[in-house]
This record gives structure tokens, sequence and C-alpha cells, in this order.
């Protein structure tokens, strides 16, 4: 599902921005857009959450439809 891969794409960028901010001190998304309180990076900030969210539900839905295949 296109979703799926959008979101599992959003996560992975806002893990990748995790690891620079805890190995580096460095923020990326702050740094591209203008700080961490701007209105850009928050909206920013809360789609890779909701992203992350949506990936929580991947988790479930794999053993969800392997269990009806069996």
């Amino acid at each position: 599902m296109l979703i799926d891969k959008i979101a599992l794409v959003l996560a992975i960028i806002g893990g990748l921005n995790w690891g620079s901010i805890g190995l580096f001190r460095f923020d990326i998304v702050a740094f591209a857009c203008g700080g961490s309180a701007s209105m850009l990076s928050r909206i920013i900030y809360i789609v890779v959450g909701l992203a992350a969210l949506w990936c929580i539900s991947l988790l479930f839905r794999d053993r969800v439809e392997n269990e009806s295949m069996a």
C-alpha cells in the first residue's frame, strides 16, 4: 500500500534525524527549516510523528494477514 511506504520513509527520515541529534547534536530539520520552533519545522515533526504512529499498525497488520493465510 502506498501510504504504508510513505509512512515508513517518513519514519526512517525521523529516525535518521534523531540519530543525527544524538550523535552530533545537529537537528537536520531545524537547520533546514529555520529553527526547531519555526512553523515549518513543527509541521514536519508532526507529520513524521503521525507516520511513526501509522507504522505501528504495520506490525500488527502483517501478523493478521499471515495468520489468515495459514
